[in-house]
């Protein structure tokens, strides 16, 4: 349970951390005119930005599902056997 306690509170500490340090840059990332902090963007990079938004959400669900179907074969297999090791 110690250690369990122990986890806990790095885990807050290290997300306080990081909570923190976005708050402390923030205002860098909207700095002068939009500017940020690798320049003025351009009508291609926001584009290209945008497109590989919509690619984000058209292929994680894609990757996601192929995941969440391989561990369910993985248990299917896992639960046959046991019945399969069970049965008299």
């Amino acid at each position: 349970m110690h250690r369990a306690s122990q986890l806990l509170r790095r885990t807050g500490l290290a997300l306080a951390v990081l909570a923190l340090s976005a708050l402390a840059l923030a205002p860098a990332a909207g700095a002068a005119d939009g500017e940020g902090l690798v320049g003025r963007p351009t009508d291609f990079e926001i584009t290209m930005w945008g497109f590989g938004v919509i690619a984000l959400f058209m292929i994680l669900p894609v990757v996601l599902s192929i995941i969440q179907h391989k561990l369910d074969t993985r248990k299917e297999r896992a639960r046959e056997q046991l019945e399969r090791v069970r049965r008299p």
